[in-house]
């Protein structure tokens, strides 16, 4: 059991709350650039840039800012406005990761964060990693929804009311809904090797998701009640963090241009790609970019479904 774990407890350290400063090869420091690309034309635009290491950027449902992490607090940034990282209040939740998102409507934010009280082992933080809920403005008391742990939020089900995540439980990583409101979580996946990132359609019908279940990491989706699997992508490549559009037409996911297994480590060579829902046609969105753990861990599409956030990584 020890030796299968290894590789994902490997995996799951990179997503673990990092400082402001991460060093880079040979003692390169990193520097974290929030950009967006517009899914017709494909061209590039920089909204923000900055030393400190930040990730995983949600698009407000209203257009109006983004969201992303840094050091484990969450900050908005205003699109389009004074450039500048204002952090949102989360009282004891200063330990959140890069899987974090905004409520269908706007009114609430979820984040994964790891309880301090509960760590023995600082490498191993990430057991602890809960599920809470606050209101949008923040809060000093985010509420938590999920009893059991470790939990990784992805998804947020469109009529407001259930959360999907990934969750470590007996030896095996699967996806889990759960109320809102919290109470008895309900195992979506069972197939063997590591199921990942669960974002939903817009209608709620389907949920679309990343999984080793083939051997190699592939998207899938299936019913929002965890039936009729079926494998979208299949390929050389290393597919992550699908993200269906508001419209319903396309999903963007992450691509690593080499194979890293269950793996999805940061700084390596990755590409954003496209789907067409209609016919399963893919087509790369971006070119290949220093990027990865990070880059789009969560929903990042624009409210009108013309542009994709995601994070870029300069080594300096």
């Amino acid at each position: 059991m020890i030796a299968r774990l290894l590789p994902l407890l490997l995996l799951f350290l990179s997503s673990l709350v990092v400082p402001s400063r991460v060093v880079g090869q040979a003692g390169d420091t990193i520097r974290s650039v929030l950009q967006t690309v517009d899914i017709q034309s494909g061209r590039i635009e920089t909204v923000y840039s900055d030393d400190r290491h930040f990730e995983a950027p949600n698009w407000s449902p209203d257009g109006r800012f983004f969201v992303v992490n840094s050091a484990g607090r969450l900050y908005r940034l205003r699109a389009g406005g004074d450039m500048r990282l204002d952090e949102i209040p989360t009282g004891f939740a200063t330990r959140a990761n890069n899987d974090h998102g905004i409520s269908p409507d706007g009114r609430s934010l979820v984040l994964s964060h790891h309880a301090e009280e509960h760590i023995t082992d600082p490498g191993q933080d990430w057991l602890a990693s809960s599920i809470y809920i606050l209101p949008i403005e923040g809060s000093p008391t985010p509420v938590k929804v999920t009893a059991k742990a470790p939990s990784f939020w992805h998804g947020w089900s469109p009529d407001g009311r259930t959360l999907a995540y990934t969750a470590l439980r007996d030896g095996e990583w699967d996806i889990y809904a759960i109320p809102v409101s919290g109470g008895e979580e309900r195992r979506l996946t069972t197939c063997s090797g590591l199921d990942d990132g669960p974002d939903y359609a817009p209608d709620g019908e389907l949920i679309y998701y990343n999984s080793f279940c083939s051997g190699t990491m592939e998207i899938w989706r299936m019913r929002s009640d965890g039936s009729r699997a079926e494998q979208l992508t299949r390929d050389a490549h290393s597919n992550w963090f699908p993200h269906p559009s508001p419209d319903g037409r396309w999903v963007v996911f992450l691509t690593y241009l080499e194979d890293h297994g269950e793996a999805h480590p940061f700084g390596k060579q990755v590409t954003l790609r496209i789907m067409d829902v209609r016919d399963g046609s893919v087509r790369d969105l971006t070119p290949p970019f220093l990027g990865g753990q990070g880059t789009i861990n969560v929903p990042s599409w624009s409210p009108d479904s013309r542009q994709v956030a995601f994070v870029s990584f300069e080594r300096r």
